[in-house]
């Protein structure tokens, strides 16, 4: 029991409360009054002519049945689910927010949508009909399930980067299963791709309304137990010196997290970063509304913003596309932009003396660092003996003879059939990897972040959306015009960051948070331009996007080898210049090193390197992490030795994916890129238990 002093009548801290309670129920007004505006505004939106004096009419009985079959039918559906949907993901964001202590958390950082995705996916996959309640139920489990990992991986805690950065990437590990299913059973995921970027269409009011009770009662749920969020928000140990009791009330709290955004995802597919921008906005206002500062305010005031956010996204999406192409477009793609936008300038508000949250990682294997030579030829070893098993497996076996054969232009017409189409792709296989591995390694040098990347730091997915523009835009885009894309792709996106990073000072957190945001914003516009393509184009980018080396033949290689081969001389070149500017700032100063022009042209061949990748190969995550850190691992720091372990063990993880990936489940294939990040992803939550702060 917790004793207070009692507060006079008429007293200043009464007086206080009062003025503070005034604020909140002002500010709920103008936010509900914001809703009801969108809300009337959303249902004049449509390609059947309904004004709002139509509407007036209908509220006052006065309207035409063809008036009333539209809004009912079509308009008031929608509306419902973006005022579900909002609620929902506004409220889940709030309490995880609460519960982790970090205001980065929300459904998408802590990987919950992803989860509850995966998990309705699979549903569909293996043919299992289910009523909306055996969805939610299934895409509960889902995410219930994902925020289990990343709670384990991140031991409950850690920084806001941390656990920013684990979230993000098992996110990306699930959708990866998910892309790989959705990829190996087109039939029976025929209709998932718009869904799954957070889409309102509904049919008919009978999804929505199954739903708002399971929505109410884990609201409520959550509320019963509000106070204790604030208790806990102290720390563990004051909660239960207090009376709370942790376990309990932490589980009563994920479950109704977890509940309303299954609630939500089944709706309306995985809307992103609504829960993260919802509770954002109330705490902005909680500096001048003190009420906010609990729970029992912010999570109801955070359903109410959810509201806004998702129901502005979707009036201002067809606003800006008209009434026919805006019902198209998920309505996920915007607040995934609005999210990335938050993410860039949440970095912006760290001050520029601001500690990284990782920088170092703890390098052992003392004797690869006294035997570089020795380590690098048995890598080299590897990856002529993974090339030739890459040429020997797929949907039919080859043995070393058969390679002797065609070589020597002795193979029969079968053999050699086989072998002029794997050749190309083992090869685009070696090259993107090793092209990937030195842009990875090049990025962690400048930033001196140990987890950057560049698919993390979003040059991948802005390599991903140029090509993928050229391809839906240009009929029978050519290699040179999709390489053209991804470059310039890769460019904006790099010049963005950096812009946006780098004028204040180099912070690797801010480096990181405005790359992910980067990365989700680029991924978004991207999904919405294959939802409004074709269904050829789209099928064609779709499985080019997951990484794949199907239809790589010898003219497309070559302006990878060209930057390969750049970037062999300015690496040698520059090596001992890349070694002090990973030290500090200031140290190559000292030594006469220009940091900037080093920067420069750094940046700019890690650049080149990721957009000739992409355009050869597509998207291939976590191979400029976990090329690099291996190599660092094995023989330590210095580049004149990291960088060519960091190629060779970047084309041996590539050509090792796609070699899996032709095999396993031949005749049917799994792009490159989806293996890697099934791959990637593991490795890369195991290194965040590797690295320390300096």
């Amino acid at each position: 029991m917790i004793l207070t002093a009692p507060v006079a009548v008429g007293s200043p801290a009464r007086a206080g409360a009062v003025r503070g309670r005034g604020r909140a129920l002002l500010l709920v007004g103008l936010l509900l009054a914001a809703v009801a505006g969108l809300a009337a505004v959303h249902l004049t939106q449509g390609t059947a002519a309904v004004a709002a004096g139509d509407l007036v009419r209908l509220v006052l009985g006065q309207g035409t049945d063809a008036d009333a079959l539209v809004v009912i039918s079509s308009r008031w559906p929608r509306l419902a689910a973006a005022i579900a949907v909002g609620v929902a993901l506004g409220a889940a964001g709030s309490i995880l927010q609460g519960l982790a202590r970090n205001p980065l958390a929300s459904p998408d950082t802590l990987a919950v949508e992803a989860g509850a995705h995966l998990a309705l996916v699979a549903a569909a996959v293996f043919a299992v009909s289910l009523p909306i309640l055996g969805g939610v139920g299934i895409a509960f489990f889902g995410g219930l399930l994902a925020a289990a990992v990343l709670l384990a991986i991140t031991r409950g805690g850690g920084s806001p980067l941390r656990l920013v950065l684990a979230g993000t990437v098992l996110a990306l590990a699930l959708s990866s299963v998910t892309s790989s299913l959705m990829i190996l059973n087109t039939q029976e995921t025929r209709g998932l791709f718009a869904w799954g970027s957070g889409s309102l269409n509904q049919r008919g009011l009978d999804g929505v309304a199954q739903v708002v009770p399971l929505i109410v009662v884990a609201l409520l749920s959550a509320l019963a137990v509000s106070r204790n969020l604030d208790l806990l928000a102290l720390g563990e140990d004051v909660a239960r010196g207090l009376g709370v009791r942790v376990g309990p009330n932490r589980l009563v709290l994920a479950g109704s997290a977890v509940l309303l955004t299954a609630s939500a995802v089944t709706v309306a597919g995985p809307i992103g970063f609504v829960g993260l921008c919802a509770p954002a906005l109330v705490g902005l206002a909680a500096s001048r509304v003190p009420p906010l500062v609990r729970h029992s305010w912010r999570i109801p005031v955070s359903a109410v913003a959810g509201v806004l956010v998702v129901l502005g996204a979707d009036v201002g999406l067809r606003l800006a596309f008209g009434p026919l192409e805006g019902v198209e477009v998920p309505t996920g793609v915007v607040t995934t932009v609005l999210g990335g936008v938050f993410l860039a300038l949440a970095a912006h508000r760290l001050s520029p003396g601001a500690p990284g949250a990782q920088e170092v990682m703890r390098i052992g294997m003392g004797w690869g660092r006294r035997h570089p030579a020795v380590v690098i030829v048995a890598a080299a070893g590897l990856v002529v003996a993974a090339g030739a098993a890459a040429l020997l497996l797929g949907d039919s076996f080859l043995l070393l003879g058969d390679i002797g054969n065609w070589l020597s232009d002795r193979a029969s017409r079968r053999i050699g059939f086989i072998l002029d189409a794997r050749a190309p792709r083992v090869a685009s296989a070696l090259l993107a990897g090793a092209a990937l591995a030195i842009a990875g390694a090049l990025v962690q040098s400048v930033t001196r972040n140990a987890l950057a990347d560049p698919g993390i730091l979003g040059v991948s997915s802005g390599a991903g959306l140029g090509a993928v523009v050229a391809l839906t835009v240009v009929p029978s885009a050519s290699w040179l015009v999709v390489t053209a894309g991804a470059g310039a792709g890769a460019l904006a996106v790099a010049v963005l960051l950096f812009a946006l990073t780098l004028r204040e000072g180099l912070n690797e957190t801010r480096v990181v948070l405005v790359g992910i945001g980067l990365a989700a914003a680029a991924a978004a516009i991207t999904s919405a331009i294959l939802v409004r393509s074709d269904p050829w184009n789209q099928a064609k980018a779709i499985t080019w996007l997951g990484g794949s080396t199907y239809g790589a033949n010898w003219p497309h290689l070559l302006p990878l080898l060209a930057v390969l081969a750049l970037a062999a001389v300015v690496v040698r070149g520059t090596h001992a210049e890349l070694d002090l500017l990973a030290v500090d700032d200031d140290t190559p100063q000292l030594l006469g090193a220009s940091t900037r022009r080093a920067r420069i042209v750094t940046l700019g061949l890690a650049v080149l390197l990721t957009a000739a990748a992409t355009a050869s190969i597509g998207v291939l995550a976590f191979v400029g992490l976990v090329g690099p850190h291996a190599a660092r691992l094995l023989v330590g720091t210095a580049h004149r030795r990291l960088v060519p372990l960091s190629a060779l063990l970047g084309a041996l993880l590539v050509v090792a994916a796609d070699t899996v990936g032709r095999t396993v489940l031949a005749p049917s294939q799994l792009p490159a890129g989806l293996v890697t990040a099934l791959v990637g992803a593991p490795y890369f939550l195991w290194l965040l238990t590797r690295v320390r702060t300096r």
